[in-house]
């Protein structure tokens, strides 16, 4: 699927004034907004009811609109990112000095994840950056996976909700440190 003319623009526009949208992704729907919005990514906090210092995911397109955000990693973690195609893995690498705080929480980390769901990339090239992702729920409570459950939850919040069908994964992505391999979900 990929969305009508309308609908980018719409995307855009929510985007750009500081927005929120939810989309679907490999596993649940995700909800999300510009990372270098202070004022958006507090909006999408308190809505979840979640604090800053977890720190947040982003979903990027490719790895150029990373760069911004990650540290230069050895091409062994790069390759490691690019082969794991089969399933949604959010990387922890090493963020940046720039990186805002509200990005990375109490961490010197930032969570990355090279999306695999079509409709997902397509609008991060639409942003012409990562977006943040969180799934989209109130913390503590299961994630959602349609889009009429996001309508339901968060419509009432002004939240930009782009139909489609999330992908066939069975959770949210897996956390991963590149470098020690350790799994942190």
């Amino acid at each position: 699927m990929t969305l009508m003319t309308g609908q980018k623009e719409r995307f855009v526009k929510q985007l750009r004034k500081g927005g929120l949208v939810a989309y679907p992704t490999e596993a649940v729907f995700g909800l999300g907004c510009d990372p270098l919005n202070e004022g958006a990514v507090n909006k999408l906090l308190t809505l979840k009811e979640r604090s800053w210092e977890k720190g947040l995911i982003l979903i990027a397109a490719n790895m150029k609109q990373l760069d911004l955000y990650v540290k230069r990693v050895p091409e062994r973690i790069t390759n490691k990112m690019l082969s794991s195609h089969d399933e949604a893995i959010t990387w922890l690498l090493p963020a940046k000095e720039s990186v805002p705080q509200w990005l990375k929480g109490a961490s010197q980390s930032i969570a990355v994840r090279l999306v695999q769901h079509p409709l997902a990339k397509e609008l991060c090239e639409l942003a012409g950056s990562p977006l943040v992702s969180t799934s989209a729920n109130k913390t503590g409570q299961a994630p959602l996976v349609s889009a009429e459950q996001v309508r339901v939850a968060f419509s009432a919040a002004g939240v930009f909700i782009i139909d489609g069908e999330v992908g066939s994964g069975k959770q949210t992505s897996q956390i991963i440190d590149p470098f020690s391999n350790k799994r942190f979900r």
